[in-house]
């Protein structure tokens, strides 16, 4: 079973040079082992995910435009997290704010082709299926 991803989980991005902690708001009123729980739309840019510190995508206008003024030596730039999408896949048989519960296996894409995913899910003690 997958483990319940609540509030102060750390992520990680596989453009990010630094991992970033995932903020939940407690408008669902649902708590998992004390933090407040994730589900699927905790996925707000500066809101809910924050900064990864650098970012070393070349899909970055910004990390682009570095690396074309470096002559081509990649150049990371700040983290500015673009995510538009809902973590994917969300638990089939639990919702939180009548949407499907955060798990530590979901995966959220950022705009600039990185890879956002849990690495420890904040807490240990509530599963979902």
């Amino acid at each position: 079973m997958a483990v319940q991803v609540c509030m102060g989980a750390t992520l990680m991005c596989s453009f990010g040079t630094a991992p970033s902690t995932l903020s939940v708001l407690p408008a669902n009123k649902t708590f998992a082992g004390g933090p407040v729980a994730a589900n699927i739309m905790d996925n707000a840019p500066m809101v809910n995910i924050l900064p990864f510190a650098m970012c070393t995508s070349p899909a970055n206008p910004t990390v682009a435009a570095a690396t074309a003024a470096a002559l081509g030596v990649l150049t990371p730039m700040p983290c500015i997290p673009a995510t538009a999408a809902p973590w994917a896949p969300g638990s089939p048989t639990v919702l939180i704010g009548g949407m499907p519960a955060l798990s530590n296996s979901c995966k959220l894409m950022c705009n600039w082709a990185g890879v956002i995913q849990v690495s420890v899910p904040g807490q240990t003690t509530v599963q979902v299926a």
